[in-house]
């Protein structure tokens, strides 16, 4: 066998194939990192037509269940810090107002955590597709029961914020921004 014919095999032909589509997807996903909102606004539409689509059918509630099964946990990663206080292996956060200023580092990203969701929601729309997923069930029970597993996750995330004193959200801190220069010119003096 010559070199030739190995690269013009049928299964190099879909290696080749599969890493520009790969590319490609990475490129759109590079892309669509800076525009937070518009994400978001897009992962809701598709969140809505999901549920458009379970409420329409009258079924796949134990796919829903997963699916905000999955959901409250990335959102404890999202809200959490990438190095547990409890642990202390890294650094810890400023407890004290003398402590040294470091940001928040999330255990999940916000571009990981709408990923994600985002994924989870157009899997689990092609999962209503399929009747093997319809598991009869009365709902009404899953539901409370995921309500009072979300009440009883956020009590104890809530108490860990507080704890060991930590918002994991920017909007409303102070901002280190250094030292700002005067910008105005000094005075000269008029004769």
């Amino acid at each position: 066998m010559d070199a030739g014919t190995v690269a013009d095999s049928p299964e190099a032909a879909i290696s080749r194939w599969k890493f520009a589509v790969s590319r490609q997807y990475q490129h759109l996903l590079d892309k669509t990192t800076p525009h937070v909102l518009r994400r978001w606004i897009a992962s809701s539409v598709v969140g809505f037509i999901y549920v458009l689509r379970v409420f329409t059918v009258q079924g796949f509630y134990i796919v829903s269940y997963g699916l905000g099964i999955y959901i409250l946990n990335l959102l404890i990663g999202f809200l959490s810090p990438q190095v547990d206080p409890e642990i202390q292996d890294g650094p810890t956060l400023p407890t004290k107002g003398s402590d040294e200023f470091r940001p928040f580092v999330r255990r999940l990203p916000e571009f990981k955590f709408w990923y994600s969701i985002t994924k989870a929601f157009c899997i689990a729309f092609v999962m209503t597709f399929f009747s093997a997923f319809d598991v009869p069930v009365f709902w009404p029970i899953l539901l409370f029961y995921w309500v009072t597993l979300f009440m009883l996750t956020m009590r104890r995330q809530i108490a860990h914020m507080i704890k060991y004193k930590y918002v994991p959200f920017s909007f409303g801190k102070q901002r280190y921004n250094g030292k700002r220069a005067s910008t105005e010119s000094p005075s000269l003096p008029v004769d």
